[in-house]
């Protein structure tokens, strides 16, 4: 296992130095094939809503943001966009949406959770990507079906995640619920922002190593980018776009070979930096990408950062695992025989 300077080493290295990145990447690729196979698995996002409770700094839906249209789809909307995930052999969609905690939207979501598993006959796995909520919302949702949620991190980094987080906000709190949701059984994915102000190559090296630490399952991170108008994006990165987008691949190739057989997504983010982005993620040792469903009409109005692709994506040229793969984490798989071992063992 790579140490925290060796980390330094190759994060820090100049970006221009192509050779090594592709020395990088290649074996990135090599680990992934031999783990976890080469197929991309995809996950048919479904972007519910904008609305959201919490005021994050360098969010483009932050609660203070009065500019934005908000939206939120209607159940026959949701449903109509997991039908045509199913039918068109996708293994699983995800469900994200600003936060919201309030007793509407969990009771929602645990019935639209249940109408997906039952117009797809079981057969559409489901990944909730919808914040933090009480152990027994995780718990409901769990039981009702969802079997896969991520809550990015952003940052691992105390200092850095209080500097880009309003007062209001804990890290504490986003930690205890990774915790919560690994005890309810999901598989659990988090994340981070790659090139955010006051951010050093460093914190990447450490964001790496708290993902190994947490043993997590799948991860998805990109770069920063910064949406005009909230707090954040006054104040200057030392990482210009070109870099974030160079270290973002490069924090890919070592978190495979660190966690090599966890799922690690190929972000929109990066396809929002190149016309090539989600190619290169593939190409720097990712598994998973996610095609995006939300309707057209208020695709626009998800705006997490700028200049989001809004466009379907062309997924000609990918070994696409299709014929309704899950496509479940093989270290999830492990973690659950390790668990089991461990309990037989102490019996």
């Amino acid at each position: 296992m790579m140490d925290r300077e060796e980390l330094i080493t190759i994060l820090g290295a100049p970006l221009g130095d192509l050779a090594t990145d592709r020395e990088l990447f290649a074996e990135a690729v090599e680990v992934r094939n031999r783990t976890v196979g080469d197929k991309v698995y995809l996950r048919g996002l479904i972007e519910l809503s904008n609305r959201c409770r919490k005021n994050c700094l360098y969010c483009g839906i932050r609660s203070g943001n009065k500019g934005v249209d908000r939206y939120e789809l209607t159940d026959e909307q949701v449903l109509a966009a997991t039908e045509y995930a199913w039918r068109s052999g996708y293994g699983s969609v995800v469900i994200q949406a600003g936060e919201r905690t309030d007793d509407a939207f969990t009771d929602r979501i645990e019935l639209l959770v249940r109408q997906i598993k039952s117009l797809s006959n079981n057969e559409l796995g489901i990944t909730l990507s919808l914040g933090e909520q009480e152990r027994e919302v995780y718990r409901r949702w769990f039981r009702a079906g969802a079997h896969r949620y991520l809550l990015r991190i952003e940052a691992s980094s105390p200092k850095l995640y209080a500097k880009i987080h309003p007062a209001d906000h804990s890290q504490k709190k986003r930690l205890d619920c990774l915790g919560f949701l690994k005890e309810e059984g999901y598989q659990v994915g988090t994340g981070v922002m790659i090139g955010l102000p006051y951010q050093t190559v460093g914190n990447l090296a450490d964001d790496l190593l708290f993902f190994k630490t947490l043993d997590i399952d799948m991860c998805g991170m990109g770069p920063y980018i910064e949406y005009p108008g909230t707090p954040l994006s006054g104040v200057r990165s030392i990482f210009t776009r070109d870099e974030r987008l160079q270290l973002a691949l490069r924090m890919i190739a070592l978190l495979r070979l660190l966690m090599p057989d966890i799922n690690i997504a190929s972000t929109t983010a990066l396809h929002a930096l190149h016309p090539r982005g989600r190619e290169l993620g593939i190409a720097a040792g990712a598994n998973v990408m996610m095609p995006n469903l939300t309707p057209a009409a208020v695709r626009g109005n998800y705006k997490l950062y700028d200049n989001k692709p809004l466009q379907d994506m062309d997924l000609r040229g990918f070994n696409v695992a299709l014929e309704n793969a899950w496509g479940d984490s093989h270290h999830f798989a492990s973690r659950l025989s390790k668990a089991r071992a461990s309990t037989e063992r102490r019996k």
